[in-house]
């Protein structure tokens, strides 16, 4: 589940216009998920060639960057790498809901069951290497930087927001806790999201500002990372039992330091003959010093149409009419992006 604190953060509407010329640092893992989540039939087949594979991340990944590209945004990829020990307990965890929604699934096809099996679907997602080399090759098709994480690809992404990027797209607020100043959510062009049941609820892309946050808290990033290994994170599922995000929040503002902090804690579980779950230090310090490249390379280069055919077309059966229209509204956006760039001097 990750860190679960959307109802504490301030959040505010962002118009993707006003991205327009910034790099953006893309969570390219959780934006897979999103794809093979959300692009689905109303029984819950992903989209698939002719050969059974699937290709929702593709198609996702494709059209998507395509429109940003439009925009006049400029999309950086940054992909995972070997995930910390101690996500072990959360992977184990994921594994297992997943394994328990496939027989879920299985049932509700049984019965015919349209929406269950839309339910469950999407809770079976898993996101193979074949996947993620195969959206490597779109996105260097595409002529974008792929940034190979040697940690958790939102460490890496936060530190290319603090330097290089103007944000960092993901659905995770993790980003927060490695520092990335700004965070948008909920980028989606279709401008709706559809639920487990089949039916659409309207979303618009947010953006949170770390500063805000910590602002309107009024607590510092170190109480905001403590505040989220009291309520779980990947590194500590659940937390402490019975420290919800609001109550994390009265805590780290009473205590103030982190060892203050968690040893009001161990003190009040040593009373009640109960043992810290975890070690609170090893975690803080993932967010504080995590495993990153510092030395990585954003470099943006020309289209390779003849690339992307092969991967889209040749291999996975895209429409080449289709693929060809979206390239050539990039190239006409590109071309008038340019020319508006040039009056603004003329």
């Amino acid at each position: 589940m990750g860190l679960q604190i959307g109802e504490l953060v301030p959040k505010k509407p962002i118009y993707l216009e006003k991205l327009r010329g910034k790099k953006i640092a893309i969570d390219a893992l959780n934006t897979i998920y999103q794809f093979l989540s959300n692009i689905r039939q109303f029984d819950g087949t992903p989209l698939m060639d002719n050969r059974k594979r699937i290709t929702s991340h593709l198609s996702g990944l494709f059209y998507r960057t395509i429109r940003l590209l439009e925009i006049g945004i400029k999309p950086i990829f940054v992909f995972d790498g070997k995930p910390p020990i101690l996500k072990k307990l959360t992977l184990q965890n994921r594994e297992e809901r997943k394994e328990q929604a496939q027989v879920k699934f299985e049932q509700a096809k049984s019965a015919g069951d349209t929406a269950n099996m839309l339910k469950y679907s999407k809770q079976t997602i898993k996101v193979t290497d074949e996947m993620v080399d195969e959206s490597k090759k779109v996105i260097h098709a595409l002529g974008l930087p792929v940034i190979q994480a040697p940690g958790e690809g939102e460490a890496q992404a936060a530190l290319i927001s603090k330097h290089d990027a103007h944000a960092v797209i993901s659905q995770d607020y993790d980003c927060l806790l490695f520092g990335a100043p700004r965070l948008i959510q909920n980028l989606t062009l279709s401008r709706k999201k559809r639920t487990s049941t089949g039916t659409y609820v309207p979303i618009e892309p947010e953006v949170i500002e770390l500063e805000s946050v910590l602002n309107s808290l009024q607590i510092t990033h170190d109480q905001l990372i403590c505040l989220g290994i009291l309520s779980g994170t990947d590194f500590n599922p659940g937390g402490i039992k019975g420290i919800g995000p609001k109550k994390a929040l009265d805590i780290v503002k009473q205590y103030k330091q982190p060892v203050l902090i968690f040893g009001a804690i161990e003190k009040q579980m040593s009373e009640a003959g109960l043992e810290m779950p975890f070690d609170w230090k090893e975690i803080f310090e993932l967010f504080k010093k995590p495993n990153v490249n510092k030395e990585y390379e954003i470099k943006f280069s020309k289209t390779n149409v003849k690339e992307l055919k092969n991967v889209l077309c040749k291999e996975h059966d895209f429409s080449e009419d289709r693929v060809d229209s979206a390239l050539r509204r990039l190239q006409e956006a590109r071309e008038a992006n340019t020319q508006k760039g040039l009056n603004e001097f003329s």
